[in-house]
Order: structure tokens, then C-alpha cells, then sequence
């Protein structure tokens, strides 16, 4: 019996899986128009409870399609884990169900309500659940008391969202490296830090396409600002201060090709300062563009893919900045502080140490700041330091390590579950 209801119409396949990978990865305001369309009304089970076979292992996501990017992330890894153990999906929105479908080989399991999952969980017989965000419908699952739950996060960064209170309600963090544990160890009160487990960033191991290639005479300057978060404490974000000065700065060097790739919140905020500032950032790439400029805004491309052709990054604190410190160890990162306080970003952030940064006291002289860092690499000994302080590891070391301790997970909860169910 199809669940999408007469009155809706549909998509074939082929569409269907289309609309899912630019849906997931964009963070376009289409998503609320498309996905009622895509989804139709959700059943109860999906597919049907006594049809699904066991899945030691599942990824649980309960948010919604314009939270994807958390998931979309670590899909690649996920579907590698697959390989050993067999691992589905499982969401509480019948939407992302839909669209997730499009976009990976892994099973994709539905349930809206708390009594459905309790009964899909003991129905697949899961041992272990990996989350990668904090949202508040992880506890829901952290009901389930017959599996270890492991959480993974979806980025490496400095952000204060990136350590939180629920850690404590997990078997085990998985964290990136030492910087990690630091910042566990200053942020919380009475945690044990025996949970956190070193595994680098696994995502980081697998190989992105460029998403661009070079431009002859001129060099990549990556202009990627984070979102503006969930409030002021978690806000980073250089859009509404130091954007549109920072890609005016870039756009006055006639050897500079600009690629802007925010946030994709960034594309669905309601905050007047930072739709503004992002739509003269637009105005602005899109006239040079006219005038015969390769400038570029790849809004829905993967950030890894751009990472292979840029010069020079400038980004706030987030995961991107990381991400670009780990793949691109050769190429500058300039920073940007939108409090204007340099003890402050170095003490939570210690990559801050090994760049220079843009804020209140430096944005006038952008255009200088740009220029030294183009034109030679001030910072790359104390980067180099920096990189091994947050990660560590050599390249593919991060996966092994991931999927050893995932199955590893497995054997022992099955050695802490006596076979009559009850626990060791």
C-alpha cells in the first residue's frame, strides 16, 4: 500500500533522488515547499516492523531535513561500517525518511512516535546507537537501555555548542584529539573523561571531487562563514560584522578569484542582519561575475570539495576552519573574532594562536592582512603545531580507529547482555 496520500502528487525515482541530494545539501528555503510534496503522510512503521531484520548498529536522527547536513557528513563512514556490522538509519521525521532514501545505500527506518521506537529497537535488535548532534530527541532514545550509545557530533570545532552537559548521558563521546579533551576537561564539572575516545575525523579520510579546479593567474580565496547559532553564546558567525568588508577587500585584488560558501543556515536565516549582509555579499560576487570575473558561489556544493583549490581560507570558529587545517596544512587560514577579544579566542580556541585574525581592531587594515597572507605564509610552523594538537593522526588512521571501536562496541554489549536478557 503506497503511503503518500491520492491528493499528493509524486515523484519518480529518479526526481525523487535528485531532489533528495540537492534538499539535503543546500539548506534552501524549497525544502519546506518540496518535501511535503516528496513525503506524503507518514505510517506508523516504515518499513513495516516485522519485516525488518536485525541492525546491530543504528545512526539515530530525529531532527528535521534542514538539520541533514549533521547526518550527511558522516553517511560515507557510516555506509563503510556497514560493511562489518549492519547498520540502518533510524528518524522520527517522515520527510527526511523520504529524501534520506535518496541519497544512501543504508536501510532508512521510520518511527514518529516514542512507543514505535522502543518497539523498533527490540524488533532490530540493536546493540549500539551512534548520534551525531545533541538534539533533545536523543534522550528519547537513550530510553532504551539494552544498547551502548556512543556520541560522534558532526564536526570538529571550538564552538561552545561542542561540549555540553548531555555528554554525560552517553556511554562514550567520540572526540577528534587532545584539544578535544581539553576542552572537555575546562568546560564541564564532574565528568569523567574516560568516556571521550580519540578517533581523529574520519570523514576527512575519504576523497572529495574538487568541486571547481584552478583559475589561470589568479588564486582561490575561500570566504566561509558559519551560521549565526541558536543564541548569542553560540554565535561565530563574521556574516553581519566583517562580510561584506572582508569580500569587498578580496574583490580589489585583481589576482584573487572569491568562492563564498556560507553556512547552509546561513541560506534559511531570518535574522535581518545576516540576510542582508549575505545578499549584497551575493549582489556584490554576482555583478563582478557579470563583468567577466570567476568569482564563484558553489551555495550548495560540499565545503570539502572546495578545499583542494583554495590559496587561503577565511572563516570563523567552526568545524570548517579545522577541517581545512587537517586537508590543507600547506595553506593559510585567516580567522575572525566577532567579540574583538584575543585572549578570549586563543584561551577556547588555540588554532586562533597560528592565524591571524579579523575583528574589530583589524578589519580596518583586512586588505594588508589579506596580502601578507598571499603573499607568504607567516604562520605555517605554528599551524603545523596546532593541526597535530587537534588531530594528531596521519591521514586514514581516523577510520581505522573508528570502525575498530564501533565493532568493538558491539562484542561488549553483547558480553555485558547475559543471554536471558538480563545485564552482567
Amino acid at each position: 500500500m503506497s503511503h503518500v496520500s491520492p491528493q499528493q502528487p509524486t515523484l519518480t525515482d529518479r526526481a525523487r533522488k535528485a531532489v533528495a541530494r540537492i534538499l539535503l545539501g543546500a539548506g534552501s528555503r524549497v525544502k519546506r515547499l518540496v518535501t511535503t510534496t516528496i513525503a506524503g503522510e507518514p505510517p506508523e512503521f516504515s518499513p513495516p516492523l516485522d519485516e525488518l531484520p536485525r541492525y546491530p548498529v543504528v545512526a539515530y536522527f530525529a531532527d528535521t531535513p534542514n538539520q541533514a547536513y549533521q547526518l550527511r557528513q558522516w553517511l560515507p563512514v557510516l555506509e563503510r561500517l556497514a560493511a562489518q556490522q549492519p547498520l540502518a538509519i533510524v528518524t522520527r521525521n517522515w520527510e527526511l525518511a523520504e529524501l534520506l532514501r535518496g541519497v544512501t545505500t543504508l536501510p532508512v527506518l521510520f518511527t514518529l512516535r516514542l512507543d514505535g521506537l522502543r518497539r523498533l529497537y527490540e524488533q532490530i535488535d540493536v546493540k549500539t546507537v551512534v548520534y551525531v548532534n545533541n538534539g533533545w530527541r536523543n534522550f528519547q532514545s537513550l530510553i532504551y537501555q539494552r544498547a551502548l550509545h556512543v556520541h560522534v557530533n558532526h564536526g570538529e570545532s571550538d564552538k561552545i555548542s561542542m561540549v555540553s552537559n548531555q555528554a554525560k548521558a552517553y556511554d562514550h563521546v567520540v572526540v577528534a584529539g587532545q584539544a578535544a579533551i581539553e576542552r572537555h576537561r575546562r568546560a564541564l564539572i564532574n565528568f569523567d573523561l574516560d568516556r571521550l575516545v580519540v578517533c581523529g575525523r574520519p570523514q576527512l579520510d575519504l576523497d572529495v571531487p574538487p568541486a571547481l579546479g584552478p583559475v589561470a593567474g589568479r588564486r582561490t580565496v575561500l570566504y566561509a562563514p558559519t551560521w549565526s547559532g541558536e543564541d548569542d553564546a553560540n554565535n561565530y558567525t563574521s556574516l553581519d560584522l566583517y562580510g561584506v568588508a572582508i569580500v569587498r577587500a578580496l574583490l580589489g585584488r585583481p589576482d584573487v578569484r572569491v568562492v563564498y560558501k556560507p553556512h547552509p543556515r546561513v541560506l534559511t536565516a531570518e535574522d535581518p542582519t545576516i540576510v542582508a549582509a549575505h545578499a549584497e555579499i551575493v549582489r556584490l560576487l554576482s555583478a563582478a561575475r557579470a563583468a567577466g570575473a570567476p568569482h564563484e558561489l558553489p551555495l550548495d556544493a560540499d565545503i570539502l570539495g572546495l578545499f583542494q583549490d583554495a590559496d587561503l581560507i577565511v572563516t570563523d570558529i567552526s568545524s570548517v576552519g579545522l577541517d581545512f587545517l587537517y586537508l590543507r596544512p600547506d595553506a593559510p587560514i585567516v580567522l575572525t573574532d566577532r567579540r574583538t577579544d584575543r585572549a578570549r579566542i586563543v584561551a577556547e580556541a588555540p588554532v586562533a594562536s597560528a592565524v591571524d585574525i579579523v575583528d574589530g581592531d583589524t578589519v580596518g587594515d583586512v586588505a594588508g592582512l589579506f596580502a601578507a597572507n598571499l603573499t607568504g605564509d607567516p604562520h605555517r610552523d605554528a599551524r603545523a603545531a596546532v593541526r597535530d594538537h587537534y588531530f594528531g593522526f596521519v591521514r586514514g588512521e581516523s577510520s581505522r580507529r573508528f570502525l575498530e571501536f564501533m565493532t568493538d562496541c558491539v562484542a561488549r554489549r553483547d558480553a555485558l547482555v547475559r543471554t536471558d536478557g538480563t545485564t552482567a
